[in-house]
């Protein structure tokens, strides 16, 4: 995207630089993400792209290859440099240039950044071999990897003045950060349990008898498999209905961002609900030219506005 220079006078040169790092791990890495981000001012999409940076190395420890106790290590190393941008410690001559960037974003918007840090223990839960067996289990990790991101991602796009129940605005991001991860979890079903991690309830899998879980391209013997995903997708898509509720509240622009990432994860829910098995053969996505559309159509509005006529239909029952 090109930068006007008023969009760039006021930022230092060091401090550029380690957004410009940002953006291309972002652009490089985030599939999803960077078509939402496009949508944003210059200010807003670097900062979100910081947050992505940091975010990204949190992940990528949590899926190597390394030892549990040296990922764990690791984890705490980043801790320590989360710390010292709260603190203030972090130059514009640092050397990592996503602390950098992220401590300058931090100065710009009232990022919550105690977000990185549940996200960070999330990523623990991922490095013990969790499991959950409910739902209620499996929302706290979810909170931690994904509604932790989303209430940050508020703190960059913030709310409209007078916006109607703004106040609700970091439950709603939160919501649809939920939503987003559990379209995760459905996709990468086969990748994860390759990797050895089960995120589905157990209470779940047990109901639809894929106890047994997913090492193939084929549903555990005798199981409901597409009973299952079905059951997640109805679920996902309430935690989207009601995270929706947020794009009201927010900028055009910071609206369209938000209405181009969760579409296109809806539309992901749509092609895992039309073939459930199609999660064991491989990878679902989206091609390039359709992710484009989603991303005109939340700069058009469209997506708000049937969300707000949707809110309305609701109402009037």
């Amino acid at each position: 995207m090109i930068r006007t220079v008023e969009e760039d006078q006021h930022v230092s040169a060091p401090v550029l630089a380690a957004y410009s790092y940002c953006e291309a791990v972002t652009g490089r890495q985030a599939r999803n993400f960077a078509y939402g981000i496009r949508l944003l001012p210059a200010p807003k999409r670097r900062a979100m792209s910081a947050l992505y940076a940091f975010s990204r190395r949190v992940d990528d420890i949590g899926d190597g290859d390394l030892a549990p106790e040296v990922k764990t290590a690791r984890l705490d190393e980043t801790r320590a440099v989360l710390d010292g941008i709260r603190e203030g410690k972090v130059a514009e001559d640092d050397t990592d240039p996503v602390a950098v960037a992220l401590a300058h974003a931090a100065e710009q918007f009232p990022i919550p950044l105690g977000g990185l840090d549940e996200l960070i223990d999330g990523v623990v839960m991922d490095v013990r071999g969790e499991t959950y067996e409910t739902w209620e289990d499996l929302k706290v990790y979810c909170r931690c990897v994904a509604g932790a991101i989303g209430r940050l991602s508020l703190g960059v796009f913030g709310t409209e003045p007078g916006a109607r129940n703004a106040e609700r605005a970091p439950e709603y991001a939160d919501t649809l950060g939920l939503a987003l991860q559990l379209t995760n979890i459905l996709r990468d079903i086969r990748e994860d349990a390759e990797g050895g991690r089960t995120y589905l309830p157990a209470d779940d899998l047990a109901k639809f008898g894929c106890s047994a879980g997913f090492s193939g391209p084929r549903p555990p013997a005798g199981s409901d498999f597409p009973g299952l995903v079905h059951f997640e997708v109805r679920r996902a898509r309430a935690l989207f209905a009601e995270g929706y509720r947020l794009l009201p509240m927010l900028d055009r622009r910071s609206g369209a961002c938000v209405a181009a990432m969760a579409g296109i994860y809806r539309r992901l829910l749509d092609r895992i609900e039309r073939d459930p098995e199609a999660v064991l053969r491989g990878r679902v996505s989206l091609p390039g030219r359709e992710k484009a559309y989603v991303a005109v159509r939340g700069l058009s509005g469209l997506d708000a506005r049937q969300v707000s006529r949707g809110t309305v239909r609701r109402r009037a029952r």
